[in-house]
């Protein structure tokens, strides 16, 4: 059965992991194109600011103040989403935790807490808007993963290894419901490096600031993702071009990669000279300082993807590559005919 989505102008959508980075500009996005939103994380100051923001600029939305550590979040979250525009029809689970930390330096009760935010919180936030999508029909559930979902990287390998567990907790539950021609669409969103306050929210085990190292995204491409694939069912959608050889040159050739990550992707490629903001370091356990979409780190950030554009719109993108060939080609046709008339006009 082909799958269905509403436009985006006429869904609710769900967000955790809203009061800062992708979350947030995610929820501004898809106010701005007409969606109500629902936003949620720990910190109440945020949520509300971000709330009174939107709805300033026009949008509809609401807030649920939640640890997604808690089992019981997602209905928490379905009441408040309920009662203020009658459910969903998109659920996005974005909110993650992490820390920057060689493995050997990283306690049990901080590894847990990595995976009970990001996989078990995804996997407690999916099967519930599962349930409820299904009951309405259909949907879209998006998760967000990472490059780091194929490709572990040194430093961050708890965070690595529970963007790996989404990974395959999502493609299961894709073809779970595909069996059933559930009509709910399932996409992962991977995104490279993006401009967030995520190395400010880790926490850091090394002895200098952390950084999210190059290539860096803007973190509108994510939400741009993240909105497209609610109106649109994808299987996944990668963000950021270098992300491509990140993933594919290492499932390749995962011997050369290992030798490359090992050499030039650890603590050295994941520091910066500039420090957190006060009182913003460290939301591990507790909800810090929050509300802003980027780093305060001074990055040249990419503001665009074409691979993701491609991704996005295949179609589009062969004929536009078709058309800029065939415009070279007859530059090309047109430069070679001017230079033989003019040679022949000489030898005349």
């Amino acid at each position: 059965m082909a799958i269905t989505l509403k436009p985006l102008s006429e869904q609710t959508i769900v967000i955790t992991g809203a009061s800062s980075g992708i979350g947030l500009t995610t929820a501004r996005r898809a106010a701005r194109e007409g969606a109500n939103v629902v936003l949620v994380a720990r910190n109440e100051d945020a949520l509300r600011e971000a709330v009174e923001s939107i709805e300033a600029a026009g949008g509809n939305a609401s807030y649920c103040v939640a640890d997604i550590a808690d089992s019981d979040f997602p209905e928490r979250v379905g009441k408040v989403a309920e009662e203020r525009f009658g459910g969903f029809d998109s659920w996005v689970n974005n909110a993650a935790a992490s820390l920057y930390a060689r493995l050997e330096d990283v306690t049990e009760e901080e590894h847990r807490r990595v995976f009970d935010v990001g996989y078990f919180g995804t996997v407690a936030g999916s099967l519930y808007a599962v349930r409820k999508l299904r009951e309405r029909g259909g949907g879209a559930l998006i998760n967000t993963g990472s490059v780091l979902s194929e490709r572990a990287v040194g430093v961050q390998g708890a965070y690595s290894a529970m963007k790996h567990a989404v990974l395959g907790f999502t493609e299961a539950l894709r073809v779970e419901l595909q069996s059933e021609d559930a009509g709910i669409s399932v996409t992962l969103i991977k995104p490279n490096g993006i401009d967030t306050m995520y190395p400010e929210h880790a926490r850091n085990k090394m002895d200098v600031p952390a950084s999210v190292p190059p290539i860096i995204y803007d973190p509108e491409l994510v939400a741009k993702a993240i909105c497209f694939a609610c109106a649109n069912p994808k299987r996944e959608l990668l963000v950021g071009g270098q992300g491509y050889f990140v993933t594919k040159f290492g499932n390749l050739f995962p011997g050369i990669t290992d030798v490359i990550m090992s050499n030039f992707m650890m603590e050295e490629a994941q520091s910066s000279k500039t420090p957190p903001e006060a009182g913003v370091s460290d939301n591990l356990f507790e909800p810090r300082k929050d509300g802003r979409e980027r780093s305060n780190q001074d990055n040249f950030v990419r503001k665009s993807s074409l691979a993701l554009e491609a991704q996005m719109h295949p179609v589009a993108t062969i004929l536009a590559g078709a058309g800029a060939l065939a415009a070279a080609g007859l530059v090309s046709t047109l430069g070679g005919k001017s230079r033989r008339g003019r040679s022949v006009t000489r030898r005349r």
